[in-house]
C-alpha cells in the first residue's frame, strides 16, 4: 500500500485543506528524510563504482593493449581479481561492490585469454567457466549485486549452448527437442536455485531470482512460440504451455507468491495463448482473415484483464495476510 496515495484519498475523503494535509503528512512522517537513505545511497555509490572500475580497468587494458605485453596483461587482471577477492573476504562492510568487480574482471580476464590463445573453444565454454569460477565467490558474497550479474552470465551460458548445439542458428526443429529440452530444464533449474526457499543456503535475493525467472520465461516463451511454425515439433508447444501454466499456480499461492514475477510468468502464458490461437484461427483460414483477427484481439484483452485480476487480488490478499501478522 502507497502511504502518500493513501493520505490523499483520506484528505479529499473528508475535505481537508491544504494546512490539514500538510500537517497530516508531517504527523505520518512523509516530510523526514528516510532513516536509511544514506546508507542506501552509499551502497549505491558503491555498487555503481564497481560496475564502473571493472568495466573502466578493462578498457584501460585495451587502451595500452602494445604497451603492457602479454605478462603485463595477465598479471594486471589476476591481481585486480586476488586484491578484490582479498578485499571482500577481509573487509564485510565492502564486500559486495569488491565481489562485483572481481566477477567483472573474471570475465575479463577469460576474454583475454580466448582472445590471446584463440583455443578455439565455442563461447558458451567461456561463459560457463566463468560462472563456475565465481559462483563460490557469489556464495561468500551472499548478495544480489553479485547474484545478479552471475544469474545473467549463466543465462548466456545457456543460451550460447543452445546456439552452439542446433547448428549455430537457435532453430527449433524434431532434431533439436533434446537441445531445448536440456536447455528448459537448466533454466528453471537456474531459477529453483535462486529462489528464495533457497536463500538460506544461497544468500540471493529477489532481484537475481527475478532476473533469473524473467529470462527463463523468455526462453521458454520463445522456443515454443517458434515451434508453432514447425508441425514437427509441436508437442514443444503443449509442453512450454503446460510448464508457464503450472508456474502460475504455484506463484499464486500464498508461500511463494510474487507479484514481479507472477506478473512475468503471466505475460509469457499469455503470448502462448494467444500465437496458439492465432496459428488455429489463421491456419486454413484466410478468407476469413478480418474476423479472426476481431477474435484474437477480443480474447487477447481477455486474458490480459483476466491475469491482472488474478495478481491483483493475490496482491490484496497477500496485503492482509501481512497486516493481520504484523
Amino acid at each position: 500500500m502507497d502511504l502518500r496515495l493513501a493520505l490523499y484519498e483520506l484528505s479529499a475523503r473528508h475535505g481537508l485543506s491544504a494546512e490539514a494535509a500538510m500537517r497530516l503528512a508531517r504527523w505520518a512522517g512523509l516530510e523526514q528524510t528516510p532513516a536509511d537513505l544514506a546508507r542506501r545511497v552509499a551502497q549505491g555509490v558503491a555498487v555503481l563504482a564497481a560496475a564502473l572500475g571493472g568495466f573502466g580497468m578493462i578498457l584501460w587494458l585495451a587502451a595500452n593493449w602494445d604497451t603492457l605485453g602479454r605478462f603485463g596483461r595477465f598479471a594486471l587482471l589476476e591481481g585486480v581479481i586476488i586484491v578484490m577477492s582479498l578485499g571482500a573476504f577481509l573487509r564485510p562492510a565492502w564486500r559486495a561492490p569488491l565481489s562485483l568487480m572481481a566477477l567483472l574482471c573474471t570475465g575479463g580476464l577469460f576474454a583475454y585469454f580466448g582472445q590471446t590463445y584463440q583455443t578455439g573453444a565455442d563461447p558458451w565454454q567461456l561463459f560457463a567457466v566463468w560462472a563456475v569460477l565465481t559462483l563460490p565467490l557469489c556464495l561468500g558474497a551472499r548478495s544480489d549485486v553479485a547474484w545478479t550479474p552471475w544469474a545473467l552470465v549463466v543465462m548466456t551460458a545457456i543460451s550460447l549452448w543452445v546456439h552452439a548445439h542446433t547448428d549455430h542458428s537457435w532453430r527449433v526443429e524434431r532434431s533439436d527437442i533434446g537441445v531445448h529440452l536440456v536447455a528448459w530444464a537448466m533454466t528453471l533449474g537456474l531459477s529453483a536455485a535462486l529462489s528464495p526457499q533457497l536463500q538460506r543456503w544461497t544468500g540471493a535475493g529477489a532481484w537475481a531470482w527475478r532476473l533469473g525467472l524473467t529470462l527463463a520465461t523468455m526462453a521458454l516463451t520463445l522456443t515454443a512460440s517458434a515451434s508453432l511454425f514447425s508441425h514437427e515439433v509441436s508437442a514443444l508447444y503443449m509442453l512450454g504451455l503446460l510448464m508457464l501454466g503450472s508456474a502460475a499456480i504455484v506463484l499464486t499461492q500464498a508461500r511463494f507468491f510474487d507479484a514481479f514475477a507472477l506478473s512475468v510468468v503471466a505475460l509469457g502464458l499469455n503470448v502462448l495463448l494467444v500465437f496458439g490461437l492465432g496459428d488455429a484461427l489463421f491456419n486454413g483460414h484466410h478468407n476469413e482473415w478480418l474476423g479472426s483477427m476481431f477474435l484474437l484481439g477480443l480474447c487477447a484483452a481477455g486474458l490480459l484483464a483476466g491475469s491482472v485480476s488474478v495478481i491483483l487480488r493475490c496482491s490484496r490478499r497477500q496485503a492482509a495476510a501481512e497486516g493481520a501478522s504484523a
